[in-house]
C-alpha cells in the first residue's frame, strides 16, 4: 500500500443530475475538487478521475502535470458554486497545502445523464 499515491484518499462517486435544473451534490462537487487538487500535487493518477472529464480537460489535466507544490497532503474546502446557464456550474474550492493555499476553479457542464468537467484552472 505505501507505493500506491492514492491510499487513503477519498473515493468519488460519479455526478449524476436529477430533476431538470439540479445542481450536483456539493459533497460530491468537493469530493472532485479533491481529487483534482490531488492530480495536480501529483499524489493522485489522473487516470484516477479521467470519467470525471471531457476529453479535452483530460488532456489539459495530464498536460498540467504537478502544477500545485505542496508541504502536505491538499484538503480541499468548501465549494462555492454558481449556475451561469442551465446544464452548466461553476465552482472555486480553496485548497490547502501547507503554507500556502491554492485556488481551484472547475467548469461542469451536462452530458447526457452525468455532469463532467470541461475545465479548470489554479493558482
Amino acid at each position: 500500500m505505501a507505493d500506491d499515491p492514492t491510499h487513503g484518499a477519498l473515493a468519488l462517486t460519479p455526478l449524476v443530475w436529477g430533476p431538470p435544473g439540479a445542481r450536483p451534490d456539493e459533497r460530491r462537487l468537493r469530493q472532485l475538487g479533491q481529487a483534482l487538487a490531488e492530480v495536480l500535487t501529483g499524489r493522485r493518477p489522473p487516470e484516477s478521475v479521467a470519467d470525471r472529464l471531457t476529453g479535452g480537460a483530460y488532456r489539459d489535466l495530464v498536460r498540467a502535470g504537478r502544477m500545485i507544490s505542496a508541504d502536505r497532503p491538499p484538503f480541499v474546502g468548501s465549494p462555492h458554486v454558481k449556475e451561469p446557464r442551465e446544464g452548466a456550474v461553476e465552482m472555486c474550492v480553496l485548497v490547502h497545502c501547507g503554507e500556502r493555499s491554492h485556488v481551484l476553479a472547475v467548469r461542469l457542464e451536462r452530458h447526457g445523464h452525468r455532469w463532467l468537467c470541461t475545465d479548470f484552472e489554479t493558482a
